[in-house]
């Protein structure tokens, strides 16, 4: 089994390919915002639980960005950067991908500094 500071930099490299999905997806106005705060979502996600993971916090399976960030906070650990952006992404989750008859709008310049910021975060924490 690995060490909880190598699964963290694992989970840092899983967002890292998000981000990097996220990055090219954003720049393209015909991408529907569905998939493109899906990334931003699920690179934020992984960031966050590398940090739980890191300090050893048991978490269940979820997308929950909100309940992921309570967790940092019920544990004594530092909160992650603009939470209300970070709350934003939590409707492109998983469930958000199957729905059609969503209205939720991604704010991509929001989405871009929210993962830059929680990426460096997360970065910090673990080291």
């Amino acid at each position: 089994m690995k060490r909880p500071e190598d699964l963290a930099r694992s989970f840092l490299a899983l967002a890292d390919r998000d981000i990097r999905a996220f990055r090219k997806l954003s720049d393209d106005p015909e991408i529907d915002d569905e998939v493109v705060g899906f990334h931003a979502q699920q690179a934020v996600e992984k960031c966050l639980k590398a940090v739980l993971i890191k300090h050893r916090i048991e978490q269940r399976k979820t997308h929950d960005l909100q309940r992921l960030a309570d967790l940092l906070t019920e544990n004594d650990l530092p909160s992650p950067p603009l939470r209300e952006g970070i709350d934003a992404l939590g409707p492109f989750a998983v469930e958000l991908r199957y729905d059609f008859m969503t209205s939720e709008r991604l704010d991509r310049e929001q989405a871009r500094m929210v993962v830059a910021a929680v990426r460096s975060w997360a970065e910090q924490q673990i080291s």
